[in-house]
C-alpha cells in the first residue's frame, strides 16, 4: 500500500490543463523527491494532495483511501509554498493557534515538543526571545516554524513544496537533517519538491519527474546511481564495424551511437579489452575514455530539456537515442 497514490489526476484552469493525467506513487516510509521545472505543476499536485484545490479529474488516495474534492486527510502534513504564519505572534503561540484547532489534548505540552523537535527551542530560550513575534525570525527559522506547524498533530505524511528555498548552506543542511531524522525515528513518509538537487540526491529514497503536469519516471535511488553509472565512449576510424565486432564479441554490454559517430558502451565493459578487440581487427582507436553522467543531466533530460540547452548554444550531454538498457519501472 502506497502513502500517497494518484491515479490519471487531472487539473485544468479555464480550459488549460495543468495537471494531466499524473500517476503518482509515493511508498509509505519513503522520502520522495519531487522534480521539475518551474510551472511543471508541483506545487499544484501537492494542493490537491492536500485539498486545497479539487481535481478536474483522476483519484487521489492517501493510506489507500481515496480522497473526495478538496477533502484534507488527517494523515497529512504540509508546508506549501511559504509558512502559514502569524507574523505577531511568537513561535509558541502560533504553534498553539494551530494545535487548538486541531482539538489537540494538552496543546501547550505538544507546542513545545514541536519546538523542541524542529531546534526552535534553541533559538527561544528566555522569555524575552520566547515572545518574539515571528516576523522578526530568519529565513531558516522560518522554515523551521512552517514545518512545526505541519507536523502538529504528528501526521504520517509530510508534503514540503521547495523548503530549502532562500536558505543559506547551514541552514539548509540543518533543514535536511531535521527531514532524515523525521524519517528515521519518526517513520514519517515525506514528498519534498526543490530546484536544488544535490540536497535531494543526498536524502531522498525515491524520485519522481513532473514533464508539463505529467509524470516522465518515477524511479529509486538506486535505479539513479544505475542510470548515471559510468561508461566507456568509443571514437575510431570504422565505427558502424566497431559496433558490430562488440557487440558480437561482447554481448552483456549495451550500445548506443551518439552523434559524431561516437560509440557509447554500458554495462561490465573492460577498456583493456574493448581497444584489443577492435585493433587486432584493423579498427583504428582515435578516442576511448571512461565518462560518468550527472544526475543534473539526467533530470534535464527527462524534464525536456535538453533542447532548450541545446537551443541556447549550451553543450548538451543529453542523448538523443534512448539506450538498450532498461531503467526501473
Amino acid at each position: 500500500m502506497h502513502a500517497i497514490e494518484t491515479a490519471g489526476l487531472v487539473k485544468s484552469f479555464r480550459g488549460r490543463r495543468v495537471i494531466r493525467d499524473l500517476n503518482l506513487h509515493v511508498g509509505r516510509g519513503d522520502i520522495y523527491g519531487f522534480i521539475g521545472k518551474n510551472g511543471s505543476g508541483k506545487s499544484t499536485t501537492m494542493k490537491l494532495i492536500c485539498g486545497l484545490m479539487p481535481a478536474t479529474a483522476g483519484e487521489i488516495r492517501v493510506m489507500g483511501q481515496p480522497l473526495a474534492p478538496c477533502e484534507a486527510s488527517p494523515l497529512v502534513g504540509s508546508l506549501i509554498e511559504a509558512p502559514g504564519i502569524y507574523p505577531n505572534l511568537s513561535a509558541f503561540d502560533n504553534l498553539m493557534v494551530k494545535a487548538l484547532a486541531l482539538g489537540i489534548v494538552d496543546a501547550r505540552a505538544h507546542a513545545a515538543e514541536l519546538l523542541e523537535t524542529v531546534g526552535l527551542n534553541a533559538h527561544v530560550p528566555g522569555a524575552s526571545r520566547a515572545r518574539e513575534k515571528a516576523k522578526r525570525f530568519s529565513m531558516g527559522m522560518k522554515q523551521r516554524l512552517g514545518l512545526a506547524l505541519a507536523l502538529a498533530g504528528n501526521p504520517d505524511i509530510l508534503l514540503l513544496d521547495e523548503p530549502l528555498n532562500g536558505l543559506d548552506p547551514e541552514g539548509a543542511r540543518n533543514l535536511r537533517e531535521l527531514i532524515v531524522r523525521l524519517n528515521r525515528e519518526r517513520g514519517v513518509t515525506v514528498l519534498i519538491s526543490s530546484h536544488i538537487l544535490d540536497q535531494l540526491e543526498r536524502i531522498c529514497t525515491r524520485y519522481g519527474v513532473i514533464a508539463d503536469g505529467h509524470m516522465a519516471r518515477e524511479l529509486t535511488a538506486e535505479e539513479l546511481d544505475a542510470a548515471c553509472a559510468s561508461c566507456l565512449e568509443l571514437a575510431c576510424s570504422e565505427p558502424a564495424r566497431a559496433l558490430a565486432l562488440i557487440d558480437e564479441r561482447c554481448p552483456e554490454l549495451d550500445l548506443t551511437v551518439l552523434p559524431g559517430d561516437v560509440i557509447k558502451i554500458e554495462g561490465p565493459a573492460d577498456q583493456a579489452l574493448i581497444g584489443e578487440i577492435l585493433m587486432s581487427e584493423g579498427v583504428a582507436v582515435t578516442d576511448l575514455h571512461r565518462t560518468e553522467r550527472d544526475a543534473e543531466s539526467f533530470f534535464v533530460e527527462l524534464m525536456g530539456g535538453a533542447e532548450e540547452r541545446t537551443a541556447t548554444g549550451a553543450t548538451s550531454a543529453s542523448n538523443p537515442q534512448r539506450p538498450r538498457r532498461p531503467f526501473g519501472r
